[in-house]
């Protein structure tokens, strides 16, 4: 009996520190690439470059997305991954300009970013201090992003009052909920690699920032 509940405390804690070796390294890359992006994103405002076709976007990122995901277990893994995340925040640049250019803009993008860094560290915290398990959320997610993806295609083709100030709101609500399903997959065997996990994160830090621009810039513009 003893020698069982041994091997359960062995097995118990080789789980917390493979947990806690996740977690540093996925937040030690993030806050990198993170860092990286940004340092993209600047590059792409002096150069005053113009947002690309959707097409290349699309092509860019999916193609570095699975690139990465196939890489995951090796150094060219990491290579991949700020390949990915420079890309993104390459594309953020000419974004950025358009809403500095904007009346008020200033304020739209610092609004924006310090309610990405609020959310993104409330709703992390609120992960890591209760532990709690949010793989329910799961369907949530699938449904929402159908749901989503319905309203930015029928935003497309026709005009509907107000639609994109739902989209937006949508997506903020969408990239909250995706990354408190992603953090908790971390904690609780979900995600062992940290360099998937760390895209995921940045993908939904990257979406929610996006939607509180577009957000913050509609609400702009009706006062």
């Amino acid at each position: 009996m003893r020698e069982q509940d041994y091997a359960v405390n062995n097995s118990v804690q080789a789980e917390q520190l493979e947990v806690s070796r996740v977690l540093r390294n996925t937040y030690g890359l993030l806050a990198l690439t993170l860092a990286f992006s940004g340092v993209m994103a600047f590059v792409a405002q002096q150069m005053r470059v113009g947002y690309p076709n959707v097409f290349v976007v699309l092509i860019g990122f999916y193609g570095l997305f699975f690139l990465t995901n196939k890489l995951r277990d090796s150094a060219w893994g990491l290579v991949s991954a700020f390949a990915l995340t420079g890309f993104m925040g390459f594309l953020l640049g000419p974004i950025l300009n358009r809403y500095l250019g904007m009346q008020g803009g200033a304020e739209v993008v610092s609004s924006a970013f310090a309610m990405t860094a609020l959310v993104f560290g409330g709703l992390s915290a609120y992960v890591l201090i209760t532990r709690k398990d949010m793989s329910f959320l799961g369907g949530f997610i699938t449904a929402g992003f159908f749901v989503l993806l319905g309203a930015t295609l029928a935003g497309m083709f026709f005009k509907i009052s107000g639609l994109q100030l739902a989209i937006s709101a949508g997506f903020v609500l969408f990239s909250s909920v995706c990354i408190l399903f992603q953090t908790s997959a971390i904690i609780h065997g979900g995600e062992r690699n940290y360099i998937m996990a760390t895209i995921s994160l940045y993908v939904s830090i990257y979406n929610l920032f996006i939607s509180l621009l577009q957000l913050f810039g509609i609400m702009g513009r009706d006062d």
